[in-house]
């Protein structure tokens, strides 16, 4: 039977306004009774008695029974969600910094509290991607989950390769359309895609994995040779989660640029669309695209999980349940890869322990190698291979 919703909303900025935005064309079974913002000085498009500044006016409302949860501040946002939940309410959040640092403590919570967390609109934007691995692919056995989940890095990149703009300019422009941060080193350093990639794994593989174990590397250091490198040989550079299980037993999570060619799917996800693929051992591939960024994208991920709250709908964590007596050992880091590395100092190639060199190059301004290296070598020289000079990307 399906109950009346009524929601306290914690922020009112891009995708709390596109939300509001969609829920107002819509004939739905709720009630937005209050917002909680943190600039009340600014002007807004509703009545200013629906806006609050104190968060116990939604927390402690005993009308309120379902709080959306769409700040940027994550333990902020962690403190919000976790008394929501101890008090009995349903919450719906978009914070995937916030879910990805924090899952087993919120999954734990909402079994303490028979209640229910949704954050479809945490992951990818529009594309239904956790209620997928959720119910559809619940018994069956992935090999991969793999893609573009950050829309500003993918703008920037396709701005890049299809408009010849340096990186600099295509940054401002996804800065000036909302799709990055005036700090955009959440976007462009990859810890966005990093914590869309853990909560993902958490539903494909039932593991709770710490995202500082996790490897990311971003588009920062990005520079002209590479790009020429790559158009060369008619490859394009997309940023690219990976989560994969290894020898049947481990999974690996990391997050680099990748050079792709015109015969893998993610060559053509341009702008700030996202393109999720998941590779299974029944259902073989399958590819799941839509925008990655923006308010109205993210709002309707928000408000499909509204309404399925409606219904009582939470996710059951089912791999979870069944992990323990499975032959999955957990995360790993030990896994070939094989990449391409721009460097300056020659010293580097001997540091990171290449385990073999397949083609190297040297003048006097462009040095790079490609070859096939461990992931835990990587992870041990992360801060070396985020610093100027510097740029790695995995190869197919």
């Amino acid at each position: 039977m399906e109950k009346r919703l009524r929601l306290g909303i914690f922020g009112f900025g891009v995708v709390g306004q596109g939300l509001y935005d969609i829920i107002k064309t819509k004939q739905l079974n709720l009630e937005i009774k209050k917002f909680v913002i943190k600039h009340p000085e600014k002007k807004r498009t509703l009545p200013q008695e629906l806006f609050h500044t104190n968060p116990n006016d939604i927390l402690e409302d005993p009308e309120i029974n379902t709080v959306i949860e769409l700040i940027d501040d994550a333990e902020v946002a962690f403190e919000i969600v976790s008394k929501a939940l101890q008090n009995g309410k349903n919450v719906v959040s978009a914070n995937k910094k916030m879910i990805g640092s924090h899952l087993k403590e919120l999954v734990e919570l909402q079994q303490a509290n028979n209640v229910s967390l949704l954050y479809e609109g945490a992951v990818c934007g529009s594309i239904p991607i956790i209620r997928n691995l959720e119910e559809y692919y619940d018994n069956e056995l992935l090999h991969s989950i793999s893609g573009i989940f950050n829309g500003s890095s993918n703008y920037i990149l396709s701005k890049i390769f299809n408009e010849n703009l340096e990186y600099a300019v295509a940054l401002k422009q996804a800065q000036d359309l909302g799709f990055a941060e005036s700090n955009p080193v959440l976007d462009v350093g990859g810890f966005d895609a990093k914590y869309k990639l853990v909560i993902a794994a958490s539903h494909a593989y039932g593991l709770f994995i710490d995202p500082e174990e996790v490897l990311n590397i971003g588009i920062e250091t990005l520079n002209d040779k590479d790009v020429r490198f790559a158009k060369e040989k008619n490859l394009k550079i997309k940023l690219v989660p990976t989560a994969r299980k290894i020898n049947d037993k481990q999974v690996i999570l990391y997050v680099l640029p990748k050079l792709v060619d015109k015969e893998n799917i993610l060559y053509q996800v341009e702008n700030e669309y996202n393109g999720v693929v998941v590779q299974a051992a029944f259902a073989d591939q399958q590819f799941f695209y839509g925008k990655g960024a923006g308010g109205h994208p993210t709002g309707s991920a928000v408000l499909s999980d509204i309404a399925a709250l409606r219904y009582d709908y939470r996710y059951e964590y089912k791999k979870h349940l069944t992990t323990d007596d499975s032959d999955l050992e957990g995360y790993s880091s030990n896994w070939d890869l094989n990449v391409y590395l721009r460097y300056e100092d020659n010293n580097l190639i001997e540091k990171l322990g290449f385990k073999s060199i397949s083609e190297r190059y040297e003048a006097d301004n462009f040095k790079y190698v490609i070859g096939t290296i461990n992931l835990s070598k990587l992870i041990e020289n992360r801060e070396i291979l985020n610093q100027e000079g510097v740029f790695i990307a995995e190869k197919d």
